[in-house]
């Protein structure tokens, strides 16, 4: 145990004697390691962070859910969109068919919106509301996270009472001083009352509506102020699975078949409706980011190749410049394995020195990124992964120079 710390601090000595010895040399040679780090730790780095606030920004389409549509949100490259237009709009009673009649459901939803509605309190106004209306069963299958008030009552839904939940911009903006609780806005003209306010999301990174301009009120009552259907806006009817239902897949074939008979469609004929859900989305993006952080790779595979050069090249002069030392140390006993371990390491630590260097500019580079455009941060994984690939660099290029040392003479090594 003792010969291979004494091995190890061997090699850090010369390490950070060459680095030393010879410091420009050293930097410069390590220099593509740093920037091939720094390349492709910087890419996965900023691929991570765009993918999850790009899965965050989805987290409002639930998990385990299913969307009942008339438009596939996935195409294919032959699409035929014109098959499409001829499809019915789901509908109220649908969702009342199917909250009644499917069993593999935990939650069962209609729901649908109205963006850029001007929402009133005495002089305060927000133009950019979004009206939606929502049917008892949403909270269940989307996340609605109450931050004042509570959720909607099952009498209050049913009896299309004029309650509403606002998001918490809105709340801010129409109550700066004062809890909205059981006060009256205006939206669309009516009088609806305050029963909850939504906890902060902040601004959605897919650019769409934030939960923050929300006003939610019973589906019914929404009905009452914009048509739906064929001929207005068109509502979606969201189903939640259960979690033992691996897939959902005895969800999407009970929906199929509730969604076949209602609609009392052939056995040949195709379906006219779409089940869409939330793995889509996200599987497009995955591939999207797997290529970028491909890409990321080569680039930075390049950097290291030439900083694996600059290594290997320090090392086949550290080699030249200790051939009287290494002749020393074999003729006093030092193993072939001794010395070709002390020189491996020596590279090692060389690589990893400069890997650390790229990490350090990674770190530096997240700071500068400010934090309301894009939340950029350096995971340990990425850290991790980093300083492998420095450790992989550093054995690649010493492994030679390594070798050669090792099977030096002694005796010609000592006359050298």
């Amino acid at each position: 145990m003792e010969i291979y710390i004494r091995l190890v601090w061997e090699s850090f000595g010369f390490a950070w004697r060459a680095l030393r010895a010879n410091l420009l040399r050293t930097i410069l040679s390590l220099l593509g390691v740093t920037v091939g780090i720094f390349a492709i730790i910087a890419v996965l780095t900023v691929v991570n962070s765009l993918e999850k606030s790009i899965r965050s920004s989805l987290s409002f389409l639930g998990d385990e859910v299913i969307y009942v549509q008339k438009w596939p949100w996935s195409f294919g490259p032959n699409y035929p969109w014109w098959k499409y237009l001829s499809r019915p709009v789901t509908d109220y009673e649908e969702f009342k068919f199917l909250e009644k009649s499917l069993e593999e459901a935990s939650a069962v939803a209609i729901f649908a919106s109205r963006s850029n509605v001007l929402a009133k309190y005495n002089n305060n106004s927000l133009e950019k509301a979004t009206l939606m209306g929502v049917s008892y069963g949403y909270s269940g299958v989307s996340e609605v996270n109450i931050a004042e008030g509570r959720y909607f009552s099952l009498q209050e839904i049913e009896r299309n009472q004029p309650v509403v939940i606002i998001g918490y911009e809105v709340a801010q903006s129409l109550f700066p001083t004062s809890s909205p609780l059981g006060k009256e806005i205006r939206v669309k003209g009516r009088k609806l009352s305050v029963i909850g306010v939504l906890e902060q999301e902040g601004e959605n990174f897919l650019g769409g509506p934030s939960a923050d301009v929300l006003c939610m009120v019973p589906y019914l009552y929404f009905t009452k102020i914009y048509k739906t259907g064929k001929v207005g806006i068109e509502p979606t009817i969201s189903i939640k699975g259960y979690p033992n239902d691996v897939g959902l897949i005895q969800l999407e074939d009970e929906l199929t078949g509730l969604m076949r008979a209602k609609r009392a469609l052939k056995p040949k004929q195709e379906d006219n409706f779409a089940l869409n859900r939330p793995e889509m989305i996200a599987n497009q993006v995955s591939s999207i980011f797997s290529v970028l952080n491909l890409a990321g790779v080569v680039i930075g595979g390049f950097a290291i190749l030439v900083g694996a050069f600059g290594i290997a090249n320090i090392m086949f002069v550290s080699v030249k410049e200790r051939t009287p030392i290494i002749g020393v140390q074999k003729s006093l006993g030092a193993k072939n394995y001794f010395i070709l371990y002390l020189f491996l390491l020596e590279a090692i630590f060389l690589s990893v020195i400069g890997g650390m260097a790229g990490l350090l500019l990674v770190f530096l580079f997240t700071l500068i990124i400010p934090g309301d455009i894009l939340e950029v941060t350096l995971s340990f994984s990425n850290i991790t992964f980093g300083l492998l690939i420095s450790v992989g660099v550093g054995i690649v290029s010493g492994l030679i120079p390594a070798f050669i040392a090792a099977r030096l003479d002694p005796v010609e090594a000592i006359r050298t």
